[in-house]
């Protein structure tokens, strides 16, 4: 298998695809990883590009049919909300050992008082159920968790310059505890989920309960596939023993440039080549935490190794320009007022009906941000 195939299935798994305005909101398959909601518009233009009729990211944050979570590497994800109950399920760590590396650093403090990880989070969980009763800012419950959490739960923050829960823990156990985020709150407003209805507080049990499609080993081999188990778990920062342990039975293996990856059955009948017309590839401007450059194999996505800090820096992402199957530059926004600037850096020709439907997608952009396209440079 190429690696043009490799990604033109990608791009098919995740529907970027499809024309404008193809389906209901809900239908879009990435909802079953979770859509990113990082950085200006991230989820709702995430949805355009995959056909979805979100006019705005207003209309996507008023939406009763999703609900907005902290889930995969404590980041905000948007889910169905009939889904919720089953995504904390799938979204639950495998084990102590994979809930000590998600906790990023959370764990020693445990682990030396003799508390297990998971009993820990549900500790977290139990107590912001408590104090959570109406919508309440991130900081006043954060505030309100260090008075009744116990010391190995706490840390010292520079930053803060307070002594308040660990982060990433903190995110973890909201869900934990049935609680979402209000959508285009800055700081998050955390509100409980309405009418749910699950006594336990805590991790699930195990994750491999929840329903094949929402579970995020086959949802991520589904959707960023096909790839290894050290791909996965670099998605979802989990140990990589831990997602080989779980390794779908029905995965099959195939050759990508010599490395052994997999694939489930479903892929195999995805049909290859491109994307669109061999005289129209496909044209998207991704943005900085689109799920199909959230793959682990960035040399497969983008083989040029020297262009990867300009894609994927520490700090302050572009977005990228996608043509037919190949990352070709990156693009960063510009406001001024009503007016939005395009700034492209592109990385090989973009030309004629190419850079006719580029400035079709930044039109889009722009209207989807509800300002009028000043235009593109570079």
């Amino acid at each position: 298998m190429e690696r043009e195939e490799v990604v033109g299935r990608r791009v098919r798994a995740q529907q970027l695809d499809r024309p404008p305005a193809s389906r209901g909101l809900t239908e879009a398959a990435v909802f079953d990883l979770g859509v990113q909601d990082t950085g200006r518009d991230g989820a709702s233009w995430a949805l355009v590009n995959r056909g979805v009729p979100v006019g705005s990211p207003a209309e996507l944050e008023s939406s009763a049919e999703v609900s907005l979570v902290w889930t995969l590497r404590s980041a905000p994800h948007y889910y169905r909300r009939t889904d919720l109950p089953d995504v904390l399920v799938a979204t639950s760590p495998f084990s102590d050992r994979d809930a000590a590396k998600r906790m990023v650093g959370a764990d020693a403090p445990l682990r030396a008082a003799g508390i297990t990880n998971r009993a820990g989070l549900a500790e977290i969980a139990a107590r912001m159920r408590d104090v959570v009763t109406e919508p309440m800012a991130k900081g006043e419950l954060s505030g309100r968790l260090s008075a009744v959490l116990d010391e190995p739960y706490l840390r010292d923050c520079v930053t803060c310059a307070a002594h308040h829960p660990w982060e990433v823990p903190f995110r973890t156990s909201a869900l934990y505890a049935g609680l979402e985020l209000t959508p285009g709150t800055s700081p998050p407003l955390l509100r409980p989920v309405p009418g749910w209805s699950r006594p336990a507080v805590g991790a699930a049990d195990d994750p491999l309960a929840a329903p094949d499609r929402l579970q995020v080993i086959r949802a991520s081999l589904r959707l960023l596939g096909p790839c290894q188990p050290k791909d996965v778990a670099g998605f979802l920062d989990a140990p990589v023993a831990e997602v080989k342990a779980r390794w779908p039975d029905d995965a099959e293996a195939v050759t990508v440039q010599g490395r052994t990856v997999w694939l489930l059955p479903e892929q195999a009948d995805q049909p290859a080549g491109k994307t669109e017309h061999d005289t129209e590839p496909l044209v998207r401007l991704l943005g900085p935490f689109d799920l199909l450059l959230q793959g682990r194999d960035r040399d497969l996505l983008l083989p040029d190794t020297g262009r990867h800090k300009a894609l994927w820096p520490t700090l302050g992402r572009p977005g990228a320009v996608l043509v037919g199957t190949d990352l070709a530059g990156t693009w960063r926004p510009r406001a001024n007022g009503g007016r939005l600037t395009l700034a492209l850096d592109l990385w090989q020709p973009v030309r004629g009906a190419l850079r006719e439907r580029l400035q079709e997608q930044a039109e889009r952009l722009a209207a989807h941000r509800g300002v009028r396209l000043a235009g593109i440079e570079g």
